[in-house]
């Protein structure tokens, strides 16, 4: 099957899903109104994996609520009630919902009004000749209630009405939908093993970050464990990306309005920047992504075709004003540490340079520990292009120049129209974590907009002035939201040449010290991250210890060990201990280190 063809059986399997789950969500509401006739009804929309509503009800929902509920909506279900669709004149709507005491149903009625629709569509659920349930709803829906899927109601939460915490709050209910029985409890058991995995939980319980109220919410403080860890992903980062020529360079963490107007970030992104007024009421902004800083340092002269390409790397933090109830863990986060690159290069150098990011990519991401890489390549979106930067003329050109590469490359992607960057498209490589769930991880972006706003060019070969395009990178992205993907695949046990700890020496008692830093100083000398526990626990409390911090390999060492100057190494993967020679112990853990090794193997 071509990869056109096999792209639009995805997008119409997946069509049909999002159907179901829209549609569970209004059983869900019809199945509250049963329980609570005087509900407010907010929006219901579809999720990743489900569905959730918002009400506005006359008592706090309790768990025993959601099995009530589940039941009313497995017997709407059966009845197989039809959805219908309606079309009425918007003023109508609003009076409908008005009479009906809807007051948030009129909220978006009346936006829709403000927004020039004329027309609105209802979907009604009809059990006869009864309409058991309407909704104000664009669509689209399953032919019946019956082919819903299998569907769980999960848990309840707060939102407040629009995402603003001036407007009331409501009570959110939230669902899971599959297309059968089967996928509904493979994912239930997912997120089962999910909540082991809790990047949160486990960061706590591994000494790698932590959060302040002090500080602010979103606000991440990572520890010297947690830092070492960062700087090890990023450090080999910088080793791929230096092996192909880039540069570090550094900028400030502010910048002038003027900067972020010029580049158009200001008029896509303004709600979400930190604003900062001086003294002499000049306006600034905390900066919320590095590439127009960029773009001043290749503008500070005037650049050759034999410069070209200039490549610069930096890792450095970004500032985004997201809302507190967006916020979750290092998944999102307001400081955002990127490890970010742009290339300025001539058109015809281009794909040279995708492949070399590709490359790094590709390498980066088997080192720690993830399978396949699936491509996406995230386009505009025709029907909205007052969203983009730019020409369609240049937007088609740059769309297909990705495609060549992804074709020259021979590896199977899809398209995703509506996943484009504002300012040009991009190609995003997914990966599955190790319980199977899908994530967005590395990208690379062609821009073609940014070296036109700020007139970036080089001189060719005929010394006249040509245009250049701009090339994003990004391996991590956000190391923060890298960290929290990068954590739960593991489950916290790191592979050896990313382990905080890589060796913990357990002497069995005081008297054995002196071979314990006998043996660790042999293994500092050969820059191995090592630690003694000397603490006045037992043996085995040593090894629970140590197993429950995940340090990969364990050494005890007691009068046995002394003697044969031996260590009886006990493997965190494996539960096995042996005892070896220390020089051969040595000399394997090093070659697994260097090899990036991502099983223990001693």
């Amino acid at each position: 099957m071509a990869k056109k063809e096999r792209s639009e059986v995805a997008r119409s399997e997946d069509q049909q899903l999002d159907y179901m789950r829209h549609s569970c969500a209004h059983m869900l509401a019809q199945a509250v109104l049963e329980m609570f006739p005087d509900a407010k009804l907010g929006i219901g929309p579809t999720t990743d994996d489900g569905f959730y509503y918002d009400f506005d009800l006359p008592r706090t929902l309790i768990p025993e609520d959601l099995k009530l509920l589940q039941e009313k909506m497995e017997r709407i279900a059966k009845e197989k009630q039809p959805f219908k669709r309606v079309e009425s004149d918007v003023d109508k709507a609003i009076e409908f919902y008005k009479a009906a005491d809807q007051p948030y149903k009129v909220d978006i009625a009346e936006g829709l009004k403000k927004e020039g629709e004329n027309m609105v569509t209802f979907y009604e659920n009809v059990l006869g000749d009864e309409v058991k349930f309407s909704d104000l709803c664009r669509g689209g829906h399953t032919e019946d209630t019956r082919g819903t899927g299998a569907f769980k109601l999960t848990k309840i939460a707060g939102a407040y009405w629009r995402g603003d915490e001036n407007q009331p709050m409501l009570q959110r209910i939230y669902g899971l939908c599959f297309k059968d029985k089967k996928e509904l409890k493979a994912h239930i058991q997912m997120l089962e093993e999910a909540k082991k995995r809790d990047h949160r939980k486990l960061g706590k319980e591994l000494d790698l970050f932590t959060f302040s109220e002090l500080v602010g919410p979103g606000l991440p403080l990572w520890t010297p464990r947690g830092t070492l860890l960062r700087n090890l992903l990023d450090d080999y980062v910088w080793q791929l990306r230096k092996e192909r020529g880039y540069m570090k360079v550094a900028i400030p963490h502010i910048t002038k309005k003027e900067l972020y107007e010029t580049s158009g970030h200001w008029q896509k992104f303004a709600d979400d920047l930190f604003r900062i007024k001086t003294r002499e009421d000049h306006e600034f902004a905390m900066k919320p992504m590095n590439c127009p800083h960029h773009t001043q340092i290749y503008d500070s002269r005037q650049r050759s075709y034999k410069d070209l390409p200039q490549r610069y790397a930096e890792t450095t933090m970004v500032y985004r004003d997201e809302q507190t109830g967006e916020l979750h863990g290092l998944s999102r986060v307001r400081s955002i540490t990127q490890d970010d690159a742009h290339v300025f290069c001539r058109t015809s150098q281009m794909k040279e340079e995708f492949l070399k990011i590709w490359d790094i990519i590709e390498i980066f991401y088997k080192a720690v520990g993830f399978g396949d890489l699936k491509l996406r390549l995230s386009l505009h979106d025709p029907d909205a292009f007052d969203k983009y930067l730019g020409t369609p003329e240049l937007w088609q050109e740059a769309e297909n120049s990705l495609r060549e590469i992804a074709d020259e490359k021979g590896v199977d992607y899809f398209e995703a129209p509506g996943e484009a960057a504002f300012y040009g498209p991009k190609m995003d490589f997914m990966t599955k974590d190790s319980i199977g769930r899908e994530w967005q991880v590395a990208t690379i972006q062609l821009d073609i907009n940014m070296p036109e706003r700020f007139d970036l060019f080089c001189i060719n070969e005929e010394g006249e002035q040509e245009r250049i395009v701009m090339v994003h990178a990004a391996i991590m992205g956000s190391i923060e939201r890298f960290m929290s993907i990068f954590i739960e695949h593991h489950a916290g046990a790191f592979p050896l040449w990313l382990a905080p700890t890589q060796v913990r020496i357990l002497p069995v008692s005081d008297k054995f010290l002196d071979y314990a830093s006998e043996v660790k100083k042999r293994l500092e000398e050969s820059d191995v991250r090592v630690e003694i526990d000397d603490s006045n626990e037992g043996l085995g409390k040593k090894i629970r210890n140590a197993e429950m911090e995940k340090v990969p390999y364990m050494l005890v060492v007691g009068e046995k060990e002394v003697e044969s100057k031996q260590v009886a190494v006990r493997n965190y993967q494996t539960k096995k201990q042996n005892v070896m020679d220390l020089d051969a112990f040595v000399e394997g853990l090093l070659k697994e280190i260097q090899g990036r090794e991502l099983e223990t193997q001693l």
